[in-house]
C-alpha cells in the first residue's frame, strides 16, 4: 500500500503515530470526526470515571505530548495544522467531557457540541486557528472549542436539573 506525503512522514516516526491518534488522523474521510470518536473510547472505558485531578493530569500531559508531536509533523510536512493531525481532537474532546454527568448521552451531547464548535470555530477558537503556528497552534484551536463545548454542556445540565428534567441516564 503506498501512501500520500504526509501520511508516510506520519508512519515513519513514533511522534508521528501519537500526533495521527495512532493512525486515526489517516482516515480518508473526515479525520477530525474520527479523532473526536477515537476520543471517546478512552473516555467511556477510564477517564469519565476518573477523579477531577486525574482527568486534569491527563489531559494537562497529553496537550504538552500533544504540542510535541504535532510540532514535528509539522515540521516534517511543511504543513501547519495537516489534517492528519487529529491528537488535538482527543484533547478538545476529553475538555468538552470534563465534570460531564456519566452516561452515553452526556458523551454523545459533548461529542455534538465540541464537533460544533470545532468546525464553527468562534472566537477566539477562529483566531488561535489562524493566528498561532507549529503545535502549540495546531492544539490550542481544539482546546478553546473543547472549553466552549464544556461550558455549554454544563450550561444545559444546569438548566435540566433547575427544572426537574435531569434523570440519571
Amino acid at each position: 500500500m503506498s501512501f500520500p506525503q504526509p501520511a508516510r512522514v506520519v508512519l515513519t516516526h513514533p511522534a508521528g503515530w501519537i500526533a495521527s491518534g495512532f493512525g486515526i488522523g489517516l482516515s480518508p474521510v473526515a479525520p477530525g470526526t474520527m479523532g473526536s470518536l477515537a476520543a471517546l473510547l478512552p473516555w467511556w472505558f477510564y477517564l469519565q470515571h476518573a477523579s477531577l485531578a486525574v482527568q486534569l493530569a491527563v489531559i494537562g500531559a497529553a496537550f504538552v505530548v500533544g504540542v510535541v508531536t504535532a510540532n514535528w509533523v509539522i515540521e516534517k510536512t511543511g504543513v501547519q495544522d495537516p489534517s492528519v493531525v487529529v491528537w488535538d481532537e482527543f484533547i478538545g474532546q476529553w475538555i468538552a467531557l470534563l465534570l460531564a454527568p456519566a452516561g452515553w448521552l452526556w458523551m454523545v451531547l459533548g461529542f455534538g457540541l465540541f464537533r460544533l464548535f470545532d468546525i464553527w470555530k468562534p472566537w477566539p477558537v477562529r483566531w488561535a486557528d489562524r493566528k498561532l503556528h507549529g503545535g502549540i497552534g495546531a492544539m490550542l484551536d481544539d482546546v478553546l472549542a473543547g472549553v466552549y463545548a464544556c461550558a455549554t454542556l454544563h450550561v444545559i445540565v444546569a438548566l435540566l436539573d433547575a427544572n426537574g428534567i435531569l434523570k440519571p441516564i
